[in-house]
């Protein structure tokens, strides 16, 4: 997470107030949305474990998530070397974008997310009816 050393020297006269912050999924790797934050967003992002921005139309602060319930998990918080904009790593709750995909940047998938993606499904299923064969394999029944 952001240490306090790195909180003081991020250039916030540089980004006039608004440092962007790209947001990227923390298992899967895929960049998910740029927002901007401020801050006082920052101090919340850190304080609530949710990603809050300032939304430069509605001239607040806004949580991811705070209508949809789409919300994105604070995983990590780290400056880029010139203090002047942040990766985030989160783990998103539903689709990140308003469009109901996984990034905002369309469905330009990560590579390998595939794998992640079928991890959560065998996860899903596994977790699922104790009848269906997944459960069977992973519960090493010798009715598989």
């Amino acid at each position: 997470m952001l240490t306090e050393q790195q909180r003081r020297e991020l250039d916030w006269e540089k980004t006039d107030g608004l440092m962007p912050v790209i947001v990227q999924h923390a298992v899967s790797g895929e960049v998910l949305m740029l927002g901007y934050m401020n801050p006082e967003a920052l101090d919340k992002t850190i304080e609530s474990g949710k990603v809050t921005f300032f939304s430069r139309t509605k001239q607040r602060l806004w949580t991811k998530g705070e209508t949809s319930g789409n919300f994105l998990n604070v995983v990590n918080i780290a400056p880029d070397c010139d203090n002047d904009t942040l990766l985030v790593l989160a783990n998103p709750i539903g689709p990140t974008c308003h469009k109901g995909t996984s990034s905002c940047f369309g469905d330009t998938a990560h590579q390998w997310l595939f794998l992640y993606q079928l991890e959560q499904l065998l996860a899903e299923r596994k977790s699922a009816d104790p009848e269906t064969y997944n459960h069977r394999i992973e519960n090493d029944s010798p009715d598989a």
